[in-house]
This record gives structure tokens, C-alpha cells and sequence, in this order.
């Protein structure tokens, strides 16, 4: 039971921190910040959160979500995880995150429709 309660809250912080950086990212670069506003309305939250969990915990992303992650696109899945790695939280360990990012993108692609 306390590791679901750690799992839910991680996940919570994920979702405050994607949120909180959205403003810095908007005073950043107007262009990935409208690449960012448009990937985020692609998937649904649950689907989102397993992406998250996966890439940065060790979460498992259903066949369902991968479709949706693909119908997201490539270039909204790099940007998003590129950006998230970068925070100061999770940059140590920024090529493993995107290793597995493109190891989740792989698998992913090949889940049929």
C-alpha cells in the first residue's frame, strides 16, 4: 500500500512540475511552446502518466496508449521528454530517460492499430 501512495504521489508531482514549467517554457521559446500546448491535448492524462511513469519510474505504457502515442507523433514524444529531462530534478540521469524514451517509441510503433 505505501508504495501505490508513493507511486500516486510522484505521479502528482510530475503533473504540478509539467504544469509549473509551462510558464517558463512559454517565456522561453513561443514555438515549443505551441508544439507543447498541442501535444499535451493529443493523449489523455492517463495515457500521459503512464508515458511519464514509464520513461522516468518503472511503469508499464498499455498497447492502447502506445497507439495514442503514436497517433501524438514523434515530434511531440521528443520534444516532451526532451523537456522534461532537462529539469533540474531529472538531468543526472537525462540519457537513460532518453534511451528509454526511444526504446518506449520503438515498441510503440510497432503495436498495431
Amino acid at each position: 500500500m505505501t508504495k501505490l501512495n508513493i507511486k500516486i504521489a510522484m505521479t502528482f508531482v510530475v503533473i504540478a512540475m509539467m504544469y509549473a514549467s509551462m510558464s517558463a517554457f512559454a517565456i522561453e521559446e513561443e514555438g515549443p511552446k505551441q508544439l507543447w500546448d498541442e501535444c499535451l491535448t493529443k493523449m489523455s492524462p492517463k495515457c500521459t502518466l503512464d508515458i511519464v511513469e514509464e520513461i522516468f519510474w518503472n511503469g508499464i505504457v498499455s498497447d492502447a496508449c502506445c497507439r495514442e502515442l503514436v497517433l501524438e507523433g514523434k515530434l511531440c514524444h521528443d520534444t516532451l521528454i526532451k523537456y522534461m529531462a532537462d529539469r533540474p530534478s531529472f538531468i543526472v540521469r537525462e540519457p537513460e530517460y532518453l534511451a528509454k524514451k526511444d526504446a518506449l517509441w520503438t515498441r510503440c510503433a510497432s503495436v498495431k492499430a
